[in-house]
């Protein structure tokens, strides 16, 4: 299925975090933690403090009936976006 140029799709997920608790902290180290139950990135500060980030690799779909007849990308039907469950427990 060729592609058309020029699409835009706007991310759903768009959006931007502030830490401004890490603003002015001298970072000591970065890490990345990978084992087979999870991935981390850890940022310590000198302060003896660190933010940490969790993360969960999931499976997304955006299921959706499109038109190629003229070339170009026309979509019929979008459905709600399917996405794997979460492991984590809160």
């Amino acid at each position: 299925m060729a592609v058309s140029k020029g699409i835009k799709r706007k991310d759903a997920y768009q959006r931007v975090l502030k830490f401004p608790q890490a603003k002015g902290k001298i970072i000591a180290s970065a890490e990345l933690a990978v084992s087979s139950d999870y991935f981390t990135i850890e940022i310590k500060f000198q302060d003896k403090t660190s933010l940490s980030f969790d993360l969960e690799t999931c499976a997304m779909v955006y299921p959706e009936l499109i038109n190629w007849k003229s070339g170009n990308y026309k979509p019929l039907q979008r459905w709600r976006p399917i996405h794997s469950r979460s492991s984590r427990v809160f």
